[in-house]
């Protein structure tokens, strides 16, 4: 089902607003695309002003910065925690906020799969 980017219908007092116009292509939102741990994949779909978004459907592998700010790839092993869904980490869902383990350690994801078309994080504790 679409999401709808409008305002509510009703007002603060909860009493219900008049419709001034119809809903419009623009405000339409798009459908939850869950970034897996798997081998690499992209989704490019068109966006507004005939730009085009790259999506990530899956991918095994992200940027991270260590403490020294030192830019490396590293490993996606598995997900450990995920703040925006408790089950996403039993499906092995990426989201921003999203503490992956990698070969380098745990990393925080600080970019948005869905939208970025990459998956970059900090590393929050290092294996040595």
């Amino acid at each position: 089902m679409t999401k709808w980017n409008v305002n509510s219908k009703r007002k603060a007092s909860g009493g219900k607003m008049q419709s001034r116009k119809k809903k419009k292509k623009y405000q339409r939102g798009s459908d939850f695309l869950g970034t897996r741990i798997d081998e690499p994949s992209r989704k490019v779909v068109p966006a507004r002003g005939g730009n085009n978004k790259v999506k990530v459907v899956s991918t095994n592998k992200m940027n991270v910065a260590d403490e020294s700010g030192k830019v490396m790839i590293a490993k996606v092993l598995s997900a450990k925690e995920n703040k925006a869904n408790v089950h996403f980490v039993r499906r092995n869902l990426i989201t921003k906020g999203a503490i992956l383990e990698t070969d380098k350690g745990l990393a925080k994801v600080t970019s948005k799969p869905g939208k970025d078309g990459t998956i970059n994080g900090v590393i929050i504790k290092s294996k040595k």
